[in-house]
């Protein structure tokens, strides 16, 4: 009896603490894809007025591709979070991850990545949107 108290009591509190976060109804979903010369990326998201979370994936024409989730925060008209993925099929990776929304687009930032108590981000005042690799139209909600 002990021992099934002690496997059941842990994976008890991993599903209430899984499900207590936030209420996921309140969440909208939206895909986006963007083509820079002959890479495709294809962001699939839930979004609110704060908080996003999905998944993002960009094909390399002819040599592989990148696939991973993305989370993050919204402020404003800026989406910031990370991008955790497994490159070509190789080691997993996480990197800053930032988004500009005008209308129904999504322009997908660059600078210098940095870490930040072990948190993936751009180094102050490096990041920008001009010459964006990506720029996402929604294609469905």
């Amino acid at each position: 009896m002990t021992k099934n108290l002690f496997l059941i009591f842990p994976l008890l509190v991993l599903l209430f603490s899984c499900n207590s976060k936030e209420n996921k109804e309140n969440y909208k979903h939206a895909i986006y894809r963007a083509v820079h010369q002959s890479d495709t990326a294809i962001l699939d998201i839930k979004i609110n007025d704060k908080r996003f979370y999905g998944r993002y994936e960009i094909l390399y024409h002819k040599t592989g591709k990148d696939s991973g989730d993305v989370r993050g925060d919204i402020k404003g008209d800026t989406l910031r979070g990370d991008y955790h993925f497994i490159s070509n099929g190789g080691s997993w990776k996480r990197i800053p991850l930032a988004l500009l929304k005008k209308e129904d687009k999504l322009t997908l930032g660059n600078g210098v990545m940095g870490t930040y108590m072990n948190l993936p981000c751009f180094i102050s005042g490096t990041l920008n949107y001009k010459d964006p690799k990506f720029v996402f139209e929604k294609i469905k909600e």
